[in-house]
């Protein structure tokens, strides 16, 4: 549980020195003025929004793709749509995605998508742990300002590409993928 609330919190806080250091422009807290305020905001939206997405993402559709392709590119295809998912928020007048180009969002995407499915699978597949991860990223997100989105698409592909050579495409993790059987989840090695 404290990687899932812990690894959004160091992501975007490496994500702000990178944004220091490359020189990047930062995005502003999501909303000004009282920061408890806005937390509690952030995490009531969350708690409602976020663990839906996660019953369908990694609850549905990982461990079906899992079970025909390796954890890495079944990644990718969820965090495709995943990514497609959100392009409406795009078009929406004064939301914050509306103001960050599609393709820099969907590149952080792909890269969530991955450490999801690290953590997912190396939670043996609880939706609970993804959701908790979910809502703890989008919640940080909300507060900590300073930050580049191209800067934390950045650290988090650096991850990806840690995990990938530590743990390898196949399963992303150090416990079998999770993939969806017949009538239950079952782990698989290949």
């Amino acid at each position: 549980m404290g990687v899932a609330v812990g690894l959004p919190l160091l992501l975007l806080l490496i994500g702000r020195g990178a944004t220091a250091w490359l020189g990047l422009a930062a995005k502003p807290v999501l909303a000004q003025g009282n920061p408890v305020a806005t937390f509690l905001m952030a995490l009531v939206i969350a708690l409602v929004a976020n663990p839906w997405e996660e019953v369908g993402w990694r609850g549905f559709a990982l461990p079906r793709l899992q079970a025909r392709y390796n954890a890495f590119f079944a990644s990718l295809v969820v965090g495709g749509m995943w990514a497609v998912w959100h392009l409406p928020l795009f078009f929406w007048p004064d939301n914050p995605m509306s103001e960050t180009p599609f393709w820099r969002f969907a590149l952080g995407t792909l890269a969530s998508a991955c450490l999801y499915t690290w953590l997912y699978n190396s939670a043996n597949g609880s939706l609970f742990i993804v959701a908790l991860h979910h809502v703890a990223w989008n919640t940080f997100g909300a507060v900590i300002g300073g930050v580049s989105g191209l800067a934390v698409t950045i650290v988090q592909w650096g991850m990806v590409l840690g995990l990938l050579a530590w743990f390898g495409a196949a399963n992303l993790a150090s416990r079998p993928r999770v993939v969806a059987g017949a009538h239950s989840y079952r782990a698989n090695s290949s």
